[in-house]
């Protein structure tokens, strides 16, 4: 003879159940927002996707092997900014270390503000395109009608002529793409209480 669950055995298994579940939704909630930044650290550590490496120092190296380096520029809808490089490539000795410029100009009549990413190609040369100096670490403010220098300190590692997928590459091409970017608005300066003349 079969016993019969409970009420109370029933609510008890329904409730475990939905904090399963809840439990489970918030965490994929969790893990969604956490993928971007994780999958951002990732690439910078790695150069998965042709991220670039940002690097303290130059080379202590240089190999008497010569690579190119292409320069290309863009700009999102949004930003009113003429955006592009002072040079179209440059050939370098690897791990020479060398500074080259863009240049953005705004066209519209108020201040904006930009932010940029990076990326080269191909791919397998991400991890090897080490900066020293870039614009693109930091948020760009552009008054209406005015141009920016923005120079960018690179070289590539001599540790790319180890990499069988990298090792023949011969030409790499950075490639930058400015973003509107909302800076932060300053904070109204509170004003001083107005005192009641009937308390003079």
């Amino acid at each position: 003879m079969s016993v019969k669950p409970t009420e109370t055995s029933k609510t008890r298994t329904n409730m475990r159940i939905v904090v399963a579940c809840s439990a489970f939704v918030a965490s994929m909630v969790g893990v969604s927002y956490a993928a971007v930044p994780l999958y951002q650290l990732f690439c910078q550590v790695t150069g998965y996707g042709g991220t670039t490496q940002r690097v303290e120092q130059m080379s202590e190296t240089i190999l008497d092997r010569k690579i190119k380096v292409r320069f290309d520029a863009n700009v999102a809808v949004g930003l009113p900014w003429e955006f592009k490089p002072v040079q179209r490539e440059v050939e370098l000795k690897i791990g020479e270390t060398v500074q080259i410029a863009y240049t953005a100009t705004n066209t519209s009549k108020e201040t904006t503000y930009g932010q940029a990413t990076f990326n080269v190609t191909p791919m397998a040369a991400g991890a090897y395109f080490n900066k020293i100096q870039c614009f693109c670490f930091t948020e760009n403010e552009l008054k209406a009608g005015e141009t920016l220098n923005m120079p960018v300190v690179f070289f590539v590692d001599p540790a790319i002529v180890d990499d069988l997928d990298a090792k023949d590459v011969t030409t790499i091409t950075l490639s930058y793409t400015f973003f509107p970017h909302a800076s932060e608005k300053p904070v109204a300066a509170v004003a001083e209480p107005v005192q009641d003349s009937n308390t003079l």
